[in-house]
C-alpha cells in the first residue's frame, strides 16, 4: 500500500504545481506581454484615473448623457460580480411588462421623440453588462441630449458617428457604440 502512495502524492504535487503555478504564471506573462491593455481590464482613463473599463457598462441616469441596454444585474446594475441575463423568454409577461415600462420611461424623458424605440433601449444582453449600444440607439437620444445640452443636433450625430465601431474585421458583429466612450467625448466637447 505504500508503495502506491508515495507515487501518487508525487504526482499530485507535481501537477498541482503545474496546474495550479507555473500555468497560470505563464498565462498571465503571456497576456501581460502580448495584451497589456486587455490583460488589466480594458480600463478608461481620463486624467490618469480610471472612470471605467470599455468592457462592462456603466449606469447612466441623467438625461443629459447617452443610455446604454438596461442591465438585469442585481442588486445594481452593471454588477460585474453579478452577471446574467433576465432569462424571461419572449411570452413571459414579466418581458412584455419590463420593456413597455422601459419604453414608458425613454418617452418621458423625451416626449418630442416620436420615432420607435429601438430594440436594444429596451431589452438587456445576455450578460446584463453590455457596455455598447446600437448607433441607432445613439442616434434616437440625440435630439434629447442636443436640447438638454444647448448643442446643435449636428454636432451630437457626429460625435455618435466618430464613436461608432464598425464590425470587426467588416464582417462579425454589428456596428456599435461604446456609451461610456462617447459620454466622455461628449463631456470633452461641452468643455
Amino acid at each position: 500500500m505504500t508503495k502506491m502512495i508515495r507515487p501518487v502524492l508525487v504526482l499530485f504535487v507535481l501537477l498541482s504545481a503545474i496546474t495550479g503555478l507555473l500555468y497560470p504564471l505563464a498565462i498571465t506573462g503571456a497576456a501581460q506581454a502580448l495584451f497589456p491593455r486587455q490583460a488589466n481590464g480594458s480600463l478608461v482613463l481620463q486624467g490618469g484615473q480610471p472612470v471605467g473599463s470599455a468592457l462592462i457598462g456603466q449606469h447612466f441616469s441623467d438625461p443629459r448623457y447617452f443610455w446604454g441596454r438596461p442591465s438585469a444585474t442585481a442588486p445594481t446594475p452593471y454588477n460585474a460580480a453579478a452577471s446574467g441575463g433576465a432569462n424571461q423568454g419572449p411570452l413571459n409577461p414579466a418581458l412584455a411588462e419590463a420593456v413597455q415600462a422601459r419604453v414608458q420611461a425613454l418617452r418621458a424623458a423625451d416626449p418630442g421623440q416620436q420615432a420607435s424605440v429601438p430594440l436594444d433601449l429596451v431589452t438587456t444582453s445576455a450578460s446584463g453588462l453590455d457596455p455598447h449600444t446600437s448607433p441607432a440607439a445613439a442616434l434616437w437620444q440625440a435630439p434629447r441630449i442636443a436640447r438638454l445640452r444647448g448643442l446643435p443636433l449636428a454636432h451630437v450625430e457626429q460625435l455618435v458617428a466618430r464613436h461608432t465601431e464598425a464590425p470587426l474585421w467588416g464582417l462579425l458583429g454589428e456596428a456599435r457604440v461604446n456609451v461610456l466612450a462617447l459620454n466622455l467625448a461628449l463631456d470633452a466637447s461641452a468643455r
